[in-house]
């Protein structure tokens, strides 16, 4: 009997990268590319499985068999909030090459701040040969507020690097050698924070959590002075207009950025012109469709083997 085919559709940039992975994987089953001309006005109701990121409008009304749904990103807000969900199990994207990624970033930009590097960069734009007081990482504590597989792997390798870290998540998690808070001790955790990373997923309560409120709590004694800001998370989770308040009147030291309220971030954005502000394009761990791939292909050969989904979104609470 003929296997059930996995339909794409994955609004990514540079299309050839989607094309030439798929020669490599689905081998045993058909696949239906939505954004292959061929496949316009094509029957979808014998799909089963679907590989999404940014989908059309109709897809569930054209594919009303699916089974399960994979996520084209490591996050699914955006799949959580399409017209017409269908109630199926939704796999988030968790890859090896995603969490290293997103971790060799996190210890980047927490290193381009304890070294002092903007502030460098603005010396040198006015000639001024100026050393700056030292710091090593031993000198800062790097608050981590999301903890799951990519918050964890940032602390231990944030810790290889001497760093102290300290991890929040609304639940309490334990993590060796790294101290945890929960909802109950954010103040405490902020209180003791030098570097705040945010990692958090999309949701109802981490919408516009990283607001001026939370960076005034942040500690104000490190070596810095004021505290430094790396959100590589969400964008809905960060007020812009409260960073920028924020950095002009001396709350936070410096900001990287990776995520927006707005993607593309608008030329019109101060973000792009402010010298204390890192911008990096959404690629801190952008997808690698090969990895994605060949998790879609191991999920689903679970799937059929009638063993457990891995990875499965918990709808409730929006991860």
């Amino acid at each position: 009997m003929p296997k059930a085919p996995v339909l794409v559709d994955l609004k990514f940039s540079g299309r050839a990268m989607i094309v030439e992975a798929l020669g490599s994987f689905f081998s045993d089953r058909p696949v239906i590319d939505l954004a292959d001309p061929q496949t316009k006005g094509r029957d979808l109701s014998d799909c089963r499985y679907a590989v999404l990121w940014k989908p059309d409008d109709d897809l569930f009304s054209r594919a009303p068999n699916l089974e399960v749904l994979f996520s084209g990103g490591a996050g699914v807000e955006r799949v959580l909030a399409l017209q017409g969900l269908p109630d199926i199990p939704l796999v988030r994207f968790v890859d090896p090459s995603l969490t290293r990624r997103m971790s060799e970033y996190v210890v980047l930009q927490c290193l381009h701040h304890a070294r002092r590097m903007p502030d460098y960069a603005r010396l040198k734009a006015e000639k001024d040969w100026q050393p700056l007081p030292p710091a090593e990482a031993g000198d800062f504590t790097v608050g981590i507020m999301g903890l799951g597989v990519l918050g964890r792997d940032a602390a231990a390798k944030l810790k290889i690097m001497g760093f102290n870290v300290i991890g929040w998540s609304r639940r309490k998690k334990e993590i060796d050698s790294v101290e945890c808070f929960d909802a109950r001790g954010l103040d405490d955790f902020l209180a003791r924070t030098d570097i705040l990373v945010g990692l958090l997923p999309l949701t109802d309560e981490t919408a516009g959590i990283f607001n001026r409120a939370l960076f005034e709590k942040l500690r104000r004694s490190g070596p810095l002075g004021s505290p430094v800001f790396i959100n590589a998370g969400r964008g809905g989770s960060q007020v812009e207009a409260d960073l920028l308040a924020a950095l002009d009147e001396g709350l936070l030291h410096g900001v990287s950025l990776d995520v927006f309220e707005t993607e593309p971030l608008p030329a019109t954005s101060p973000l792009w012109a402010h010298e204390r502000v890192v911008v990096t394009p959404h690629v801190a761990s952008d997808t690698d469709v090969r990895a994605l791939f060949a998790h879609v292909e191991r999920q689903i050969a679970r799937f059929e083997a009638g063993e457990p989904l891995q990875h499965v979104v918990n709808r409730a609470a929006g991860y």
